[in-house]
C-alpha cells in the first residue's frame, strides 16, 4: 500500500490521488476540503464479505485534488463529521442513500449538503442513470467496474484498486455541474434539493429485536406455521453468520432458506433428498438445521407469530375514480416533462390524494409524504383534476 500522503500517478490518464492513512494527514486534508466549494465524495464497504459491514475507504475530490482516505487505522469520528455534518463543502455524491447510511452507522454523520448526481439525472428525465453509463453520455469516458465487488477490507490494498477507487470520483465534478446547469434550465434544480435534503436523512436499518422475517422478502406469503420454521431458520443463519463473520448469503441463500420454510425436512434423510443445500452444508450444519425446523413444526398454536398487515383504507367508492383521473393526468403532464411518471407521483401519493380530496392547494400539506416542490408545481393542477371529477 502506498505511504501516507505518498503522490501516486496511476495508469495513464488516470486521476493523481493522495492515500491518506493517518489522523494527523486526516485531520490536515479536511482542513483543506473544507475551503473548497464542493467536494465529490463516494465510499468502498465490505458487505459482501463480513457479517458487520464497514466502511474500508473514503474518496474525495476537489477541483485539483484526489484524495484517498484509509479509515480503518483511524479512530477519528469527530473529522468525519467536520467534513459532512455541514452545508460547505457540497457534498456531491452518486447514489448516495448506501453511502449516507453507511457513514451514520459508522461514524454518525448526519449529512448536509448533499447533491446526489443520479437523482439529478433521474430528474432531466435521463432512463440509464448508473454513474457508467452518464460518464459515458456526457463525456465518452468509460469506467473500469473490474474491483466494484472486490473485498474492500483487506490490507495492504492493492494499488490497482486504490486506483479504481479515485477514479470513481474523479469526474463526479464536471458531471454535476454539468446536471445542474441543466436543472436549472428546466426550473427543477430546487426540486432535486429537496430530495437531496430528505436523502441526507435516510438512516440504517435497526437491529430492535423484531422478527427477521419482517425483513425478508416473501415472508407475507406464508402461513403462521412456515413463518415459525422461517423465524427460526434466519434466527440460526444469523447465528452461522456472526460466528465466521460471513455475510448472510454466503451461509445460506435467500431462496434456500424460503424452499426449508415451505417445505419443512424433519430428518436428515428429508433434507438430503430435497436438494435444497449443497452437500457440504448438509454435513456442517444438517443436523441443527432440522433441530430448528423440528422446534417451529412443534411450536403451540398460540405462539405462532403473524405477518402483519396493513388494514386496507375504507374508500367511498368515488377514490377510484379519482385516482384514475390522477393517473390519467399524471402520465400526460409526464410525458409532457419527458420523466418517469413516478417522480410526479407514486401511486401511494395518488391514493393519499384521492383520499383527502382536496378543495385547495394548500390542502396538500395534510399529506406529509408530498414534497413542498410537488405541492408548488403541480398543487392547483391536482386540486383542478379532482374538482372535475366531482
Amino acid at each position: 500500500m502506498p505511504k501516507a500522503v505518498k503522490e501516486k500517478v496511476n495508469a495513464p490518464q488516470g486521476p493523481v490521488y493522495r492515500f491518506i492513512a493517518s489522523a494527523t494527514e486526516l485531520n490536515e486534508t479536511v482542513q483543506r476540503l473544507k475551503e473548497a466549494e464542493r467536494i465529490a465524495c463516494d465510499i468502498e464497504a465490505d458487505s459482501m464479505y463480513h457479517y458487520q459491514e464497514k466502511v474500508c475507504l473514503i474518496q474525495i475530490a476537489s477541483s485539483s485534488e484526489v484524495f484517498i482516505i484509509d479509515p480503518l487505522p483511524i479512530q477519528e469520528p469527530k473529522v468525519f463529521r467536520r467534513l459532512f455534518s455541514t452545508p460547505a463543502p457540497k457534498k456531491i455524491f452518486h447514489g448516495a442513500d448506501y453511502d449516507v447510511r453507511s457513514l451514520y452507522r459508522d461514524y454518525s454523520v448526519e449529512m448536509d449538503g448533499l447533491f446526489d448526481t443520479q437523482i439529478a439525472a433521474r430528474f432531466i428525465g435521463i432512463q440509464e442513470t448508473s454513474l457508467e453509463s452518464l460518464l459515458k453520455r456526457f463525456f465518452d469516458l468509460k469506467l473500469d467496474k473490474r474491483f466494484q465487488k472486490k473485498d474492500w477490507s483487506r490490507r495492504p490494498l492493492p494499488e490497482e484498486m486504490i486506483a479504481y477507487a479515485a477514479e470513481d470520483v474523479a469526474h463526479l465534478l464536471p458531471l454535476a455541474e454539468l446536471l445542474e446547469a441543466k436543472l436549472s434550465d428546466l426550473g427543477r434544480l430546487s426540486w432535486v434539493e429537496e430530495e437531496c435534503e430528505i436523502l441526507s436523512g435516510v438512516r440504517p436499518a435497526e437491529d430492535n429485536g423484531s422478527p427477521l422475517f419482517l425483513r425478508f422478502k416473501g415472508a407475507g406469503r406464508l402461513r403462521p406455521r412456515g413463518l415459525a420454521v422461517l423465524e427460526a431458520l434466519l434466527q440460526y443463519r444469523k447465528q452461522v453468520a456472526k460466528a465466521k463473520d460471513r455475510p448472510f448469503f454466503k451461509t445460506f441463500s435467500n431462496s434456500s432458506m424460503l424452499e426449508l420454510a415451505k417445505t419443512r425436512p424433519r430428518t436428515l434423510k428429508k433434507l438430503w433428498s430435497s436438494g435444497i443445500l449443497s452437500e457440504r452444508q448438509i454435513q456442517m450444519y444438517g443436523t441443527d438445521l432440522v433441530e430448528a425446523i423440528e422446534r417451529a413444526v412443534n411450536q403451540p398454536e398460540e405462539d405462532l407469530p403473524v405477518y402483519p398487515r396493513k388494514k386496507p383504507h375504507s374508500m367511498h367508492p368515488s377514490v377510484p375514480k379519482r385516482i384514475r383521473a390522477l393517473r390519467i393526468w399524471r402520465d400526460r403532464r409526464a410525458q409532457q416533462l419527458d420523466l418517469d411518471p413516478s417522480i410526479l407521483l407514486t401511486k401511494s401519493l395518488m391514493t393519499a390524494v384521492a383520499l383527502l380530496n382536496p378543495e385547495k392547494a394548500s390542502d396538500l400539506k395534510q399529506i406529509t409524504e408530498m414534497r413542498c416542490w410537488q405541492r408548488k408545481e403541480f398543487g392547483n393542477d391536482i386540486v383542478s383534476v379532482l374538482k372535475k371529477d366531482r
